[in-house]
């Protein structure tokens, strides 16, 4: 087996060989890919189902057909993506210049990913550096060894094995991996980790993105139909057993929203799962014992009232859709992200206290809205900051590949999805092809100086409207 260098070698000599440019060889690539997970659908569901007891329907939509969308999207729009943007502003001394941005690859990109979405959190960032002509080492998560195992088998059959290739370990692999120049790195995870990828890309000025989690609120205020709001509540909450980074972590509501959510949140987890989550084929379950244990011991440190579900299971490592009232800001639950099926509701008296609430915490990568009024919508969206948004449902807009993905603050930097991908991991470069017309113009430019010849200069680069008789976008 290669060592970590020698695969990094190989991969960087194939790119400086030019073979990723190509469109057609970026088309092909993500055909490829498409057909890997086509081809593979059901061994993929297993996969899933042995890591995460995840039940066919949450795999298929959150890791199989986000994957498919988001390459559908790429290679539709690819060419388009690659085409020089020519809409450059001029000015006066540069309107017979050829003036362009070329999106380029940036070489030998690593993608490590995460294990909630073992499959969607490295094949989409996958598909993006493809698109945009990068070679690439992918990192899946340790934790979920099936989906591991599966991917290092699989993508070396259906992609080039020059251009791409999968490292499977642990921690200190990683760190190993880490020690390496890379052009670019993409991680998906948790923020004390993302510290130490910091601190590795550092030393080599390596740009990184970051793709975090934090603390989602779902605010519900004003007229709202419980019903529809519990349902949408309870489905993006508990979906992938509450082990998504974009869940909402807790609601904020007030009191009398509370006490008519309660029976409906209730009503909508019976209808869902039956009198026995447990017993449910569309309940997951906590990816391992010590992230169970961490979410047991959260709950027993709550000072909050369990309101619905508390039943768990160490030997298959269960926890039933838990709902808290009476818990404050300062309770074990909300000092950081619980990633798992409990729902703490904390109450507001009003609109500006949630808002003020929601602001002094950190910067979320979701933030939820119900409301009936447009109004309150429109006024949490326009006095708050979050990685995205969302009115009236949870975690689905993350699955359109024309809006972009990615945190702000603490919830992480940088994004992806579609284009927005196809950005992350090209360089724009600025280029400009000078004219040897207009040396009148130019001369100006040329010692020795004068204060006439600079008057004009200032008038030919200007970019002032109307300051030279035209436009300053030609």
């Amino acid at each position: 087996m290669a060592s970590q260098s020698e695969v990094i070698d190989r991969l960087r000599a194939t790119f400086r060989s030019g073979v990723t440019f190509p469109e057609p060889f970026r088309m092909t690539q993500l055909q490829n890919l498409l057909s890997l997970v086509e081809e593979n659908e059901q061994l993929i569901q297993d996969a899933l189902h042995k890591d995460l007891h995840k039940p066919k329907f949450e795999s298929v939509l959150s890791e199989i057909q986000i994957t498919l969308n988001d390459l559908y999207f790429a290679m539709e729009n690819l060419r388009t993506w690659m085409q020089p943007e020519y809409n450059i502003g001029k000015n006066l001394a540069t309107r017979m210049d050829d003036c362009f941005i070329r999106r380029e690859p940036l070489g030998v990109v690593l993608i490590i990913g995460a294990w909630n979405y073992p499959l969607h959190l490295i094949l989409l960032p996958l598909v993006a550096a493809i698109a945009a002509g990068n070679c690439a080492i992918l990192k899946p998560s340790e934790i979920c060894q099936a989906t591991e195992q599966l991917l290092a088998e699989l993508i070396p059959k259906y992609l080039s094995q020059d251009c791409y290739a999968v490292l499977c370990g642990g921690a200190e692999d990683t760190k190993s991996l880490l020690k390496n120049k890379f052009d670019h790195i993409f991680y998906t995870g948790s923020q004390v980790v993302a510290r130490s990828i910091l601190l590795a890309a550092a030393p080599h000025l390596t740009p990184v993105t970051l793709e975090l989690g934090g603390k989602s609120p779902c605010f519900i205020y004003g007229h709202i139909d419980i019903h529809k709001a519990a349902k949408r509540l309870c489905w993006s909450k508990f979906f992938n057993t509450g082990q998504s980074c974009v869940a909402p972590d807790y609601v904020l509501c007030t009191t009398q929203t509370r006490d008519a959510l309660l029976p409906a949140l209730r009503e909508t987890l019976r209808t869902f799962y039956g009198p026995d989550p447990g017993a449910s084929l569309d309940m997951g379950r906590i990816v391992t014992p010590r992230h169970w244990r961490r979410l047991m011991d959260m709950l027993e440190k709550s000072k909050g009232k369990v309101v619905i579900g508390g039943e768990s299971r160490e030997e298959d490592r269960y926890i039933a859709p838990t709902v808290l009232v009476d818990v404050q800001e300062s309770d074990a639950l909300m000092q950081e992200e619980i990633f798992g099926p409990i729902l703490p509701i904390l109450t507001i008296e009003s609109l500006e206290e949630g808002i003020d609430y929601i602001n002094r915490q950190e910067k979320p990568l979701a933030l939820y809205v119900f409301s009936d009024e447009t109004s309150v919508v429109t006024t949490v969206l326009n006095n708050t900051s979050s990685g995205g948004f969302c009115g009236n449902d949870g975690i689905v807009h993350m699955a359109l590949p024309g809006l972009p993905f990615g945190g702000v603050g603490a919830s992480g930097m940088g994004s992806y999805h579609g284009r927005w991908g196809f950005e992350t991991f090209s360089h724009r470069r600025g280029c400009m092809n000078r004219s040897w017309l207009l040396e009148r113009v130019n001369v100006l430019r040329y010692p020795p100086y004068s204060d006439y010849n600079l008057g004009w200069l200032r008038w030919a680069t200007t970019f002032k409207k109307n300051s030279w008789g035209g436009c300053s976008v030609m």
